[in-house]
């Protein structure tokens, strides 16, 4: 998934840059601010209104690009179904009887939709990673929150009672797999249920000396058994074929291709109510711009169908690198939509679902996800466009609780889906910015006397009605708090209850903001200084360098600024020419992490100030994200 979004980046940046759109890339659309020419050897054609691209030719020219798949073709492939109300299998010894439906309806029923991630997908067993085994309560609390579908991705790479030819699934867990589809089924939940890392684990078609026929024939072998196994299950259960199969070239899309080819195929010979079942196809890296160059839909293709794609953008933002902690800009919300509206652009007609999406509660500044989540909920909503939320057990649903750790996206979600106006939380947004705002927080340092406090307010057309504290306590308008058209003042008199020079650090209480319409909001009240490190251990490498910390505040670390007592740049120093919150920043999981309790520097970044051979100033920087809040360590190995 990282790679996949990393090159997606690096597409964007290229496109900012450019004299020039590239080959393939995008030179026009309904918003488009980015180059409207072409590299030479192509030109300019109008896809539609949302969407131009760079195809080979001259403008004179005939294309024969993938492109131009037929919308005729592409409508009545992918939204057939029975002219019979309800069908009985005819193959397979199914009892009962399935209800077809099209692929356009199976894609608008879906609403907003959740991933069952790091369970049944988790190597080499299903409570291998964070989460314990799926239990039907799971479901329940799913269905709570108000989600419609849910996706159950499964990997059968450790699975196996014996490997070629039949590579034979073991039959208990198989028997797993359906019972968890069958929990969720029984909720009246839609379905979707795929290969997952089976992607990379075997199925990688980019690896040196991949074995192509080995792999497809592994792949039919797997998929036979599984649609065999699941073959008389409601048309709410569809079929994915692959998750982000790796592909770096159009040779590697084309290898993706006949995956669904070969999936397509297997599904529909497995019998039962597999021919009418609605099957999700998918393009290289389920990447939107490898898909849109590289997918064709299979030959012979009678089953309703759509397609898939996921989306992690933008990759600094998303997954914590080089101190990009701000989202929100008008050029961030239309490079978010011109990437969706590509995908749609070149699928008129093709149900589309986004299979994974997710900006994490667990490194992200609340207010800046929070604009995040509402654009793509906007955005997909506009071009028809299914969601469902990636959840590794650590972003959204407590599992074993069934508490939901941020609310508010999820919220946000369904709120925009619905096509209703969210009122935001204001925040920086400018990427030159020295310091980073947000009004999802009302902060008192220790030492400093209370004051009103005055929060702008993104209303969006709505108007706030009632403001709550975690406790249950109902504010008062106008004497514990006040609006204007674009802002929120709560009085001294209320903050005086939570915050004080003397006041302990900490979050001292959570309150919740509903409004005329769309999701709540939070504002958290905290109070702060700056963190301390508890001790400073010694360094060893070859193993992470872990730093108990209290942070005197809220428990997030903002960046990491790695540079040289001399100015060198510990990693990238490209970042120089980014904003001053960006330079020398390092990236989050991979050069280093935090939790409630600690700060780490990775192995990875210990061998780099190994490497440099020189003295390497690490700035912690904590929220408020102000000048001065933050830890220097100063590290020589």
């Amino acid at each position: 998934m990282r790679q996949n979004v990393a090159i997606a980046f690096a597409a964007a940046l290229w496109q900012g840059v450019a004299a020039q759109a590239p080959a393939y890339g995008q030179c026009g659309g309904n918003n488009w601010t980015g180059p409207t020419t072409c590299v030479s050897g192509y030109y300019c054609q109008v896809q539609n209104e949302w969407y131009s691209q760079c195809v080979p030719g001259t403008a004179s020219t005939t294309s024969s690009t993938r492109t131009t798949l037929s919308t005729s073709t592409t409508s009545a492939t992918s939204t057939r179904t029975s002219s019979q109300p309800g069908t009985t299998s005819t193959a397979g010894a199914c009892t009962g009887t399935f209800t077809p439906i099209s692929a356009s309806n199976y894609v608008a029923a879906l609403g907003v939709g959740w991933n069952l991630g790091n369970s049944l997908d988790a190597t080499p067993n299903e409570d291998s990673w964070n989460n314990p085994p799926v239990t039907e309560k799971v479901f329940d609390y799913v269905v709570s929150e108000g989600f419609k579908s849910v996706r159950i991705p499964v990997t059968y790479t450790h699975h196996l009672d014996s490997e070629s030819p039949n590579w034979t699934i073991n039959a208990n867990w198989l028997q797993r797999v359906e019972n968890v589809i069958d929990m969720a089924l029984a909720r009246n939940l839609y379905v979707i249920t795929n290969l997952h890392h089976d992607s990379w684990e075997w199925a990688d078609v980019t690896a040196s000396g991949a074995d192509i026929t080995a792999i497809q024939s592994r792949f039919k072998a797997v998929w036979t058994q599984v649609a065999t196994k699941l073959r008389c299950k409601s048309s709410r259960l569809s079929f994915e074929s692959i998750n982000e199969p790796p592909a770096t070239t159009a040779a590697h899309g084309a290898l993706i291709n006949q995956f669904n080819q070969i999936f397509n195929d297997a599904v529909v010979a497995s019998g039962g109510f597999n021919p009418q079942r609605v099957l999700q196809f998918a393009g290289g890296g389920m990447d939107a711009t490898k898909t849109t160059q590289w997918f064709q839909a299979p030959s012979g293709v009678n089953n309703p169908w759509a397609l898939q794609f996921h989306y992690y953008s933008p990759y600094d933002f998303v997954f914590g690198a080089w101190g990009k902690t701000i989202w929100g800009s008008a050029d961030d919300k239309t490079t978010m939509t011109n990437e969706f509206s590509i995908v749609r652009g070149n699928f008129t007609n093709v149900p589309l679902v986004l299979g994974e999406f997710d900006v994490s509660v667990v490194h992200t500044e609340p207010a800046a996800r929070w604009k995040w989540f509402d654009h793509l909920a906007t955005t997909v909503k506009t071009l028809g466009i299914a969601p469902i939320v990636w959840d590794n057990g650590l972003d959204h649903l407590d599992r074993n609780t069934g508490i939901w750790r941020d609310p508010v996206s999820i919220a946000i979600l369904k709120a925009g889906l619905a096509g209703q106006k969210n009122s935001l939380p204001d925040s920086t947004t400018d990427a030159s910015a020295t310091t980073q705002s947000s009004s999802a927080f009302i902060w008192n340092r220790v030492g400093s006397e209370v004051a009103d406090y005055k929060l702008p307010w993104l209303f969006n057309g709505n108007t706030l009605t009632g403001v709550k504290t975690n406790s249950g306590k109902t504010l008062s308008s106008g004497s514990d708090y006040t609006t204007a058209s674009d802002s929120i003042t709560f009085t001294k008199s209320f903050l005086s209850q939570y915050l004080g020079p003397s006041v302990s650090t900490g979050s001292k209480a959570n309150l919740t903001l509903t409004f005329s319409a769309g999701a709540f909001s939070n504002v958290e009240i905290i109070q702060w200084d700056t963190p301390k490190f508890l001790s400073t251990p010694a360094p060893v490498l070859g193993q992470d360098l872990s730093i108990p910390i209290n942070y005197n505040g809220l428990k997030l670390v903002a960046a990491v600024r790695a540079k040289a007592t001399d100015g060198t740049y510990l990693f990238d120093d490209w970042t120089q020419w980014l904003g001053p919150l960006q330079q020398a920043r390092i990236t989050y999981n991979g050069q280093f992490f935090f939790d409630g309790a600690q700060v780490v520097l990775k192995d990875a970044t210990l061998q780099a100030v190994k490497s440099l051979g020189k003295p390497v100033d690490f700035l912690f920087e904590f929220y408020p994200r102000v000048e001065g809040n933050s830890i220097s360590y100063t590290l020589t190995l």
